[in-house]
């Protein structure tokens, strides 16, 4: 598999506030290849408003987020970077093949080609189902295979393990365990507690 070079994201002096409330404020980190940010705190204490920082759809209120030693806006990040949100992002009217042949078209040529993703998130001989017709766990898997077919080093993900059973979370852990022993990064939010043996995983608390 191919093996990805080394990236560095950065966070800088990173403040959000909302409804004239801050969520946080003077937030720094750093996470280099292969490691894992783990984002933790109760509802509404602004997880989900830095994973938006991290994707550019909104600028943080003071600091910075920095690729590779330069801003995110100056960089190739975008191109290296995958989002997964709390809602899987399929379309429910296309069928499960088609749906990866538009985030393959969108995106850079993964490790994986479609079927051998859809062999490894167990929706194999599913090409020609619509999406609608799948149940809330084979959508989150779909929606995770998409990472397996094109090329980013830095996952986000909101809430992976949503609607997954044991044997979902289980496989979710696996490809996250091999993404980063790739030299891959993940930012991901979860109140699950992850299981990804030997990936040097850093928490920040949010409160």
């Amino acid at each position: 598999m191919q093996t990805l070079p080394t990236y560095l994201l950065q966070g800088s002096g990173l403040s959000c506030i909302r409804d004239d409330r801050v969520l946080f404020e003077g937030l720094d980190f750093a996470l280099q290849a292969g490691q894992v940010l783990l984002l933790e705190g109760k509802n509404g204490s602004g997880k989900t408003s830095l994973l938006r920082i991290l994707c550019g759809f909104r600028e943080p209120d003071a600091g910075q987020v920095l690729w590779c030693n330069e801003a995110i806006n100056d960089s190739r990040y975008y191109a290296d970077m995958a989002y997964v949100g709390h809602l899987d992002g399929v379309k429910k009217e296309l069928t499960v093949m088609e749906n990866l042949k538009v985030a393959l078209a969108l995106g850079q040529t993964g490790a994986y080609s479609i079927q051998q993703a859809l062999t490894k998130v167990h929706l194999a001989g599913y090409d020609d189902v619509l999406v609608q017709a799948l149940s809330a766990g084979q959508k989150r898997r779909l929606s995770l295979a998409r990472l397996l077919i094109t090329h980013n080093a830095l996952w986000i993900l909101d809430e992976p393990f949503t609607s997954l059973d044991k044997q979902g979370i289980a496989l979710i852990e696996s490809l996250m365990t091999e993404h980063c022993a790739d030299g891959g990064m993940i930012v991901l939010t979860s109140h699950h507690d992850i299981d990804l043996q030997g990936v040097d995983v850093q928490r920040v608390v949010l409160s």
